[in-house]
């Protein structure tokens, strides 16, 4: 191969690959943005600094996305890559620990959006690294173009391998979270299942209905009294009380209950059907009240006198 060929390969192959891994970057950043603003208008906007939380990632990612697109620049790949890999840490935190009071479940989205993020930083990051311009061509008799070529593909090879491995750890780390998330999920549905006596407890001056352990009980809007419309990754987040249940001290209204689409039963009070939420880490808390999230508002039950 002669010097002229050594220099057109370089012109051509660098800018071209620089080119899919800028748009592709950039898509993966900006869908990663789409889902998050689509969870965030359809309720996590209503979860104290959660909410916030999911608007700024929503900014930042649609930002960065579109400054890599329109430019290129190798800094902005960097940035957007620990951004993205930022976002994922923050979603395993939510999922496996809880984050300001409020612990993720899986779900689908969740799973797209993680995987999304690990492509988004493992792209960006070989963007990043990538040399900003072609290393210059030598005659094949000069030592020096042996020596720069040889530094190039060791850098190139360093570079790929630690953004391999950053992504392998990322997804086995994602893999492992979600998979606890989903043994764990139940959990706080079979605490409630396990039914007992109904209890009361005054949080932020309002009387409300708890069941035994403690916890708030809560109603949906868009359910009736005889029907829930909490299924799916809804009830992941909204565990129902399957009791059965008696009322204790203080506590007056009427218990029932209704059949879900499974054949279990859900005990409702003064026809509510009954949830426990995940958002209540203790005791004491009522953090799902009013929140508007998984297709409805969300009360906290009071307690009739």
């Amino acid at each position: 191969m002669m010097v002229a060929d050594v220099m057109t390969t370089d012109t051509r192959l660098g800018p071209g690959l620089r080119l899919v891994l800028r748009v592709t970057g950039a898509g993966l950043l900006i869908a990663t943005a789409a889902i998050h603003l689509d969870l965030y208008l359809t309720g996590y906007r209503t979860i104290p600094t959660i909410g916030p939380l999911f608007l700024f990632q929503v900014i930042a990612a649609f930002a960065l996305g579109g400054l890599v697109l329109v430019t290129g620049w190798r800094l902005a790949a960097a940035a957007g890559a620990l951004f993205a890999i930022s976002t994922l840490g923050g979603y395993l935190i939510t999922v496996q620990f809880g984050l300001f009071g409020f612990r993720e479940v899986r779900t689908t989205a969740g799973i797209v959006a993680a995987i999304l993020e690990v492509l988004a930083f493992a792209v960006l990051a070989v963007l990043a690294a990538l040399p900003g311009r072609p290393v210059a061509a030598h005659t094949r008799s000069t030592p020096d173009w042996v020596s720069s070529r040889a530094n190039v593909g060791v850098t190139g090879l360093q570079a790929g391998v630690a953004v391999a491995a950053i992504s392998v750890v990322a997804l086995g780390l994602t893999a492992g979270a979600l998979a606890a998330a989903g043994s764990t999920a139940a959990s706080p549905s079979s605490a409630a299942a396990s039914g007992g006596q109904l209890k009361t407890a005054t949080i932020g001056g309002t009387t409300v209905l708890t069941n035994a352990s403690g916890r708030t009980l809560y109603w949906f809007a868009p359910d009736t009294s005889t029907k829930s419309a909490c299924y799916g990754s809804c009830a992941s987040y909204w565990p129902v009380v399957t009791g059965p249940l008696t009322a204790g001290p203080g506590v007056h209204g009427t218990l029932g209950t209704i059949q879900r689409t499974d054949g279990s039963k859900q005990q409702t009070y003064n026809g509510h059907p009954l949830y426990t939420y995940i958002g209540d880490s203790a005791p004491g808390q009522a953090n799902g009240n009013n929140l508007n999230i998984n297709g409805g508002l969300w009360h906290e039950v009071v307690v009739t006198g």
